[in-house]
């Protein structure tokens, strides 16, 4: 049997991703101070309610509530022993979620400390604590997993390896994505250029590339072009809706469900396989741009029938190439 992700992946769709489920689940009360990841122990339906909305406005996979279920972030909430019940639970909760079509994505954030050279965690251990979370996580039945937020291209690059070594011991097919947070100038945080840092991630083994949080949709797709020239890779790109703005003691992101499906359009133009969003986009942001990419898809496939039944064009004609083409130019 294949791997339903990889699946997805080659035959030329776009997947549209969830939208961000730390800031869904502060909206709807948890304050800022708990850990997130444990609540996939003592409130799974809060968890799995979120996931069903987004699962309800379109999207073709959800990622687990496990950003933070690291050996290092838990343990700073004296969780440092719930790792593999804290993962494994994620990903059963979002699965049930998912139903039979949606597909289940592990989510895996940085560690929170620093990694050689610039701290005292051995690559070594950055990679133990990664491919920990990694057999979780397909323990609990991911269909792949995404590494996302990251500012460190050493430390990203560790846990491709923990993948790596995952597949090597297991004969798994475990799919995964890789992707960095970027500023408005589209370098990562620590300075790597997206054309450096995509070319990396994909000789690492990253089945997709990708950037995600931090900037709003703009700055973003003009990262995404920069990209594109460095890797072949499929690109996945996961915006904020905007940039968090504060009103009264209260955050607010401001890109709207339409501007986020505008935006959509253009990251699928220019190559992006795998288009969601991460802090402050909501359900109601994702079926809009659910439905854009729809769209996309019903007007390449109005354009193939229309050409095929016009037969072959003539010299002089200039034919458009459809979007499924355009994104492997």
């Amino acid at each position: 049997m294949g791997n339903r992700f990889r699946e997805l992946l080659e035959s030329g769709k776009t997947i549209v991703f969830d939208g961000g489920i730390g800031t869904t689940l502060f909206d709807r009360g948890v304050f800022i101070n708990r850990c997130y990841d444990q609540l996939n122990l003592s409130d799974p339906e809060l968890v799995r309610g979120v996931h069903r909305d987004f699962v309800a406005a379109g999207a073709m996979a959800i990622e687990t509530n496990t950003f933070g279920a690291n050996r290092f972030k838990l343990g700073s909430f004296d969780l440092g022993t719930k790792v593999a019940e804290v993962n494994r639970r994620g990903a059963e909760i979002a699965r049930q979620a998912a139903g039979a079509e949606v597909l289940v994505v592990g989510a895996m954030g940085p560690l929170g400390v620093r990694i050689e050279p610039w701290g005292p965690t051995s690559l070594a251990e950055a990679r133990a604590a990664f491919r920990e979370q990694v057999e979780a996580l397909v323990e609990g039945g991911v269909d792949a997993v995404i590494f996302e937020t990251f500012a460190d291209v050493n430390e990203i690059l560790e846990a491709l390896a923990a993948v790596r070594d995952f597949r090597a011991a297991t004969g798994a097919d475990l799919p995964a994505i890789a992707s960095m947070t970027v500023d408005q100038e589209g370098n990562s945080l620590y300075g790597a250029a997206p054309e450096t840092f995509g070319q990396k991630l994909a000789e690492a083994g990253a089945d997709v590339v990708g950037v995600n949080c931090s900037v709003g949709p703009k700055p973003m797709l003009e990262t995404l072009e920069r990209l594109r020239t460095a890797t072949r890779a499929p690109l996945s790109v996961m915006p904020n809706a905007g940039l968090p703005t504060e009103i009264e003691g209260r955050v607010f992101y401001m890109c709207s469900p339409d501007y986020m499906a505008n935006y959509a359009r253009h990251f699928v133009r220019i190559g992006a396989r795998i288009v969601g969003g991460c802090c402050g986009t909501t359900p109601d942001h994702i079926r809009a741009i659910a439905t854009a990419v729809r769209q996309m898809s019903a007007e390449a496939r109005s354009f193939e029938v229309r050409t095929a039944a016009e037969g072959p064009s003539r010299p002089n004609d200039v034919t458009p190439v459809p979007v499924e083409q355009r994104s492997r130019l």
